[in-house]
Parts: structure tokens; C-alpha cells; sequence
């Protein structure tokens, strides 16, 4: 038949998620026989429907550099959005945070520095010093806080990622590939598109000293709102970039360039690759209603079902009318059943493939018991009035006296 800091991912959202076809893992719907990307690695994701729209050898383990900040962002808006982590607040910066070499915002030890310059020297100018700063403001050390950060990448489904510090400089066995932070960028762009402003701006001023962000795709004028360079030698040099147009958000990925001018070149091609070619369409709003369905054994007989999220699809441009969606689920449905138990699923294909999976839930609780109709009620109630009618004439009616002889 055919969703405390840190607390971890609630029971039912994790049942939810186990019953949805991941987008991340969604096959890639291009031929890619015409691309080639002058890096090691590197991935396109259209960052609405999730789906791979280009790969190249995007398994490889590489040091991840700066794409470590992106989780540090991550938890840190995490924290904002929860209430434990406030704007205004004035984390004290520690010897520690101070010392940290390379690329930096210049904090001074001893000084209480505003949570949201951290936050601008981290997504700006890829400060490891604020990186510090902030982790040991939200769990007390960097070592505490990269175990929240490894505890996020397992939550988010980073498969081929492990995190040894907040900041990304060279450490042992700490590794990520370009599949992995196109999922992370996925998921934090989604859940955080606040973040997007800090990650746009194109300068950072602090103490005096201005810098520039290196992702110069910013001021090209191609929809480019974020994200994170990075380099590192092991690695080369690394961009994971997003942009906008339209309606449509892509996220690429490119790691070991040669060149920083390699990586925001290689960076344009794949947006700009994803834009051209292939359309994001919505197959399935979050408020649809499917159904009614029929209901067994129920007091109700039938029940409407609504998805578990809004469904997008991308497909390639002129083949947003190849869209069709299937509904599978048990015939008839068997009580009881509870509001919000999936009881099936929809299919959303295109040309004979499917794209996505995702669950659909009862709309409402149906009890166990014996479904009474309208009808099946008037033939009760009408029985009952006969029933009534004939005995109160045969209560009514006279009797016979019977005489018998002596």
C-alpha cells in the first residue's frame, strides 16, 4: 500500500525527520558532464528544496580552515534565538582569546566586548580571537563548547565531520568535507537567516582598524549574501558561498583552490550554473489538506491528512510541469489513531523519479469504536418509535374474558 541551550532534537521531531527522504541525500538531477570546477572538491545545492545539483568528489576529508566558524555561528545563534546569548551582552576577553594568531578582530585582553562585534568579527572578518571569546562566554571553555559544537553536527547529520576547536586553525583529526558544510550552510541559513546580514556586510570596523570581508563575491551584484572563505596550506583555499534570485537561494562549495581569485571564479561558475539551469518549484503548501480518507473500526469513518512540511523540488528550467505527487498510506486507515501520527506518505516525482518523500499526519484524533451515521441513526430512532407505538397499543388493547363451564 500504496520540532534549554543545547537541549537536545525532541522524540517527535526526531520520528518526523526518520520518516522523511533527507533533502541533503536526494539524488542530483543534472548532467554534469558539462561542468568541471578547478578545485578539489566541490559541491552545488539549491538551498530551498535541498537538493544536489552538482558534486565533484564531494566526500573528501579535508581540513576544514574558517568552515569551522559557520558552526560556531550556528550554536552561537542558537543560543540568541533561546534566550541565553543576548546582543548587548559584554563578554570579558580572556589571555587565551588574545593570543590566538591569524586572521583576528584585535580584542584586547581584559576588555568587555559587545556579543554582537563578536559576532560581526567572526562572520566578517573570520576572527579566531572572537571565536574564542564567544565560545567561552556561552559554555565556559573552548573545549565545553566544541563538544556542543560536535553534538550540533551529529543533530544536523554531518557524517564526515569532527570539530576540535572554534575556529579552524590547524588541529589534529579535524576534518569535514564539501558535502558536509553545504549541508551545514543548509540548515543555517534556514534556521538562521538573521545571520545573513552579518554574513553580507563587506566591512568590519573595531578598535579603530577596518577590514575588509574576503568574500568579494558580495559586491558583484549576483544575489551573493554570505558566507565563509577560508584557507589553510593542507587544504588551499576554500569558499562556501549563497546567493539569492528570484525566489531561489543556491549554496556552492569549493575547496583547495589554488588561488584566492580561483575560489570566488569557481564559486560564480556553480551559481551561476544553478540559477541558469534549473528552476525551484513548490509541489506541496504546508497547509494542504489530503483526503478524507476512510477510517476502519473508528467512531469516525474518515480522517483528512496534512503534510509534515511544505514540499520544494527543483527540476530542470521547462520541467516545472513534469511535477506530480502520490499518496500512499493503508486502505482503509484502522482506529485508533492520534492527531498528528503519520499514517503515510507523499511521493513527489518527476519524469518517473522520485524527488522527495515526506510523511503525512492525521489532521485529528479518531477513537476506537462504532462509527453512527445519519442514517444509521434515523433507522435507530425510527425503530425505537415502533417499538414504543406497538407497545403502547398492546398495552392499550382490551382484553378478552375467556368463560368456562361448570
Amino acid at each position: 500500500m500504496k520540532s534549554c541551550f543545547f537541549r537536545g532534537v525532541a522524540p517527535a521531531l526526531l520520528l518526523s525527520l526518520f520518516l522523511m527522504i533527507p533533502a541533503e541525500n536526494a539524488l542530483s538531477q543534472t548532467d554534469q558532464s558539462g561542468l568541471h570546477i578547478r578545485a578539489q572538491s566541490a559541491v552545488l545545492l539549491d538551498a530551498i528544496s535541498g537538493q544536489l545539483l552538482f558534486e565533484q568528489n564531494p566526500h573528501i576529508r579535508m581540513a576544514p580552515a574558517s568552515f569551522v566558524k559557520l558552526l560556531t555561528l550556528y550554536v552561537a545563534f542558537d543560543a540568541l534565538r533561546d534566550g541565553h546569548l543576548k546582543k548587548e551582552d559584554l563578554p570579558s576577553i580572556s589571555p587565551k582569546a588574545w593570543r590566538m594568531g591569524g586572521s583576528r578582530m584585535f580584542i584586547k585582553p581584559g576588555e568587555r566586548v559587545r556579543a554582537e562585534d563578536l559576532l560581526k568579527g567572526i562572520a566578517v572578518v573570520s576572527g579566531n580571537d572572537a571565536c574564542v571569546a564567544l565560545a567561552e562566554h556561552l559554555a565556559g571553555t573552548e573545549e565545553a563548547f566544541v563538544l556542543k559544537m560536535n553534538e550540533k553536527a551529529r543533530e544536523l547529520g554531518l557524517k564526515d565531520s569532527q570539530f576540535k576547536n572554534s575556529h579552524g586553525m590547524p588541529a589534529r583529526d579535524q576534518f569535514t568535507t564539501a558535502s558536509d558544510i553545504a549541508v551545514l550552510a543548509r540548515h543555517y541559513t534556514k534556521n538562521h537567516p538573521e545571520a545573513l546580514f552579518f554574513h553580507s556586510l563587506t566591512e568590519f570596523e573595531y578598535s579603530g582598524i577596518r577590514q575588509r570581508n574576503r568574500n568579494t563575491l558580495l559586491g558583484m551584484n549576483i544575489g551573493a549574501d554570505g558566507l565563509m572563505t577560508g584557507y589553510l596550506e593542507k587544504s588551499g583555499y576554500l569558499l562556501v558561498a549563497t546567493a539569492k534570485r528570484e525566489g531561489q537561494r543556491m549554496i556552492a562549495v569549493v575547496m583547495g583552490c589554488d588561488t584566492p581569485r580561483i575560489r570566488i571564479q569557481e564559486s560564480r561558475k556553480l551559481l551561476e550554473y544553478g540559477f541558469k539551469n534549473f528552476s525551484t518549484v513548490e509541489a506541496v503548501k504546508k497547509s494542504a489538506l489530503f483526503g478524507p480518507e476512510k477510517v476502519a473500526k473508528g467512531k469516525l469513518n474518515k480522517v483528512y491528512l496534512t503534510p509534515a512540511e511544505g514540499v520544494w523540488v527543483t527540476v530542470p528550467k521547462g520541467k516545472e510541469n513534469s511535477i506530480f505527487i502520490t499518496t500512499e498510506m493503508p486502505k482503509p486507515i484502522i482506529a485508533p489513531i492520534r492527531a498528528g501520527q503519520a499514517v503515510g506518505k507523499i511521493v513527489v516525482q518527476s519524469e518517473g523519479k522520485a524527488l522527495k518523500e515526506i510523511a503525512l499526519f492525521s489532521s485529528s484524533d479518531v477513537p476506537k469504536g462504532i462509527y453512527l451515521s445519519w442514517p444509521l441513526i434515523a433507522v435507530c430512532v425510527l425503530f425505537l418509535i415502533l417499538l414504543a407505538l406497538l407497545t403502547f397499543w398492546l398495552a392499550r388493547r382490551p382484553r378478552r374474558r375467556i368463560f368456562r363451564s361448570q
